[in-house]
């Protein structure tokens, strides 16, 4: 069984009783280790250095800001067990950041993306649920995990490359590893019998080092390029700005190779097979558009601008 790790900034004065009085209030819980960083690394990299020198045989990854239910952790453990390539997340609950009252969900949801993936929840639609005879305790396949909380073999995660290591502090890391898990021969499941409240918060609680959007949006576009394929012009033609700005997205070699050496299928794949409900229709063209335009006699003002390339027919 994996035990939880805690990974911590040592660099924020505000948080100096995540320091000594942690250390000493968490030292009568033996099986609980914690890595204080030198300097901050952010959400991602952290999650990688307490990956490096955790013990068990499956990574348990969770938010602090969670409350876990009652018997949690087994039945995560137990799809791990059946397949390495699984990866197992509880159903997440919402725990109010006003008042801490806890509110169930529907157990028919799963994670999912819309152009310039956002990620979402979406219900499974009640005819599907009905045709299939689903359960409310049957295994949900799940195209994105939220990322902050799953169980996942240890060797299986080293062997995906872990996360991309470039993408910076937090943002996009869920879309890269569901892409990763999925095109690459794993799977991704929502286990109705794992229970875990979140507090959804409105602010990030912590900065980034350029900006919250910037962030984000470079490590999307980091995701794109070594995974969506051709689609990627979806990506960059909803997020027009992008392009406009030549987002730098640092050095893809490594992440490129891996996928090589992993043998992923393809993007076109992930759609037809994992996620066949996403829109994403491919259209391309090029060159110069011109609007014919037939006017009656008379109806073209004088003061009227010719635009060029616009062709004008004056009757018969």
């Amino acid at each position: 069984m994996t035990f939880p790790h805690c990974w911590l900034s040592k660099n924020r004065p505000a948080s100096e009783y995540l320091k000594e009085q942690l250390d000493t209030y968490m030292s009568q819980f033996p099986k609980v280790k914690i890595l204080h960083l030198r300097e901050r690394h952010g959400l991602i990299r952290a999650r990688l250095a307490g990956a490096e020198i955790a013990k068990g045989d499956v990574l348990t990854f969770l938010d602090s800001h969670v409350e876990c239910n009652v018997g949690w952790l087994e039945p995560l453990l137990d799809r791990v067990r059946l397949r390495r390539t699984k990866v197992a997340c509880p159903v997440i609950e919402v725990i109010s950041d006003k008042d801490m009252s806890y509110m169930t969900v529907d157990n028919f949801q799963r994670g999912i993306f819309t152009w310039p993936m956002n990620f979402g929840w979406k219900q499974i639609p009640q005819e599907v649920i009905e045709k299939n005879k689903i359960k409310e305790t049957d295994i949900i396949r799940c195209p994105v995990m939220a990322g902050g909380l799953f169980s996942i073999d240890k060797k299986y995660f080293f062997e995906l490359g872990m996360y991309d290591p470039g993408l910076d502090v937090w943002g996009g890391e869920n879309m890269e590893i569901s892409f990763k898990v999925w095109m690459c021969g794993g799977e991704i499941e929502i286990v109705p019998c794992s229970r875990v409240g979140h507090i959804f918060r409105n602010d990030n609680p912590y900065s980034f080092p350029k900006d919250r959007v910037r962030t984000v949006e470079r490590n999307l576009a980091r995701v794109a390029e070594v995974w969506l394929d051709e689609y990627k012009e979806l990506f960059y033609g909803h997020a027009y700005h992008l392009l406009q700005g030549s987002v730098d997205v640092g050095d893809l070699s490594q992440q490129i190779q891996l996928r090589k050496k992993l043998g992923c299928k393809t993007f076109r794949w992930y759609l037809q097979n994992v996620y066949p409900d996403l829109e994403a229709p491919l259209v391309k063209a090029s060159g110069l558009v011109r609007a014919k335009v037939s006017l009656l006699p008379g109806w073209l003002s004088p003061a009227l601008p010719l635009l060029p390339g616009l062709w004008q027919r004056f009757g018969d």
